[in-house]
């Protein structure tokens, strides 16, 4: 059995899909396969969701914001929306959830640590629910 394909997906891919995703890395070992990307990549990331994730010993410095590529779909097992509505591709036979978060663009840290935190909640219940290898 291979490990369990997950595909986070926002609009920017800069705050709320990054979150998850370095999440769900830190939280899994190697035990997924972890992707995000956004249906209108921003530039770079959410810094205030760089410093919340920082606060919590998670370094995403090093993530950049990919364009949702259909095939990123059809590849993963699992794929999470957050936010974008019709412009994520649908395929049949894929596991999907939309997790309705705050964006966190434009907010303050304290909001931002909430959010962050929210995604945690969500990324264990996701992990516990996986199979694994």
């Amino acid at each position: 059995m291979s490990k369990p394909s997950v595909l986070f997906v926002c609009i920017h891919n800069a705050g709320r899909s990054q979150m998850a995703a370095a999440w769900l890395r830190h939280l899994s070992g190697d035990t997924v396969d972890v992707r995000s990307a956004g249906s209108e990549p921003a530039d770079q990331l959410n810094p205030m969701a760089v410093e919340a994730m920082r606060e919590v010993g998670i370094d995403i410095t090093a993530a950049t914001p990919q364009l949702l590529a259909p095939e990123a779909v059809q590849t993963s097992d699992v794929v999470i929306t957050m936010g974008c509505g019709d412009t994520c591709p649908f395929y049949p036979g894929k596991r999907y959830e939309d997790w309705k978060l705050t964006d966190p663009a434009g907010q303050p840290l304290e909001v931002v640590r909430e959010i962050r935190d929210d995604i945690r909640t969500r990324v264990t219940e996701l992990l516990a629910d996986l199979p694994t290898t």
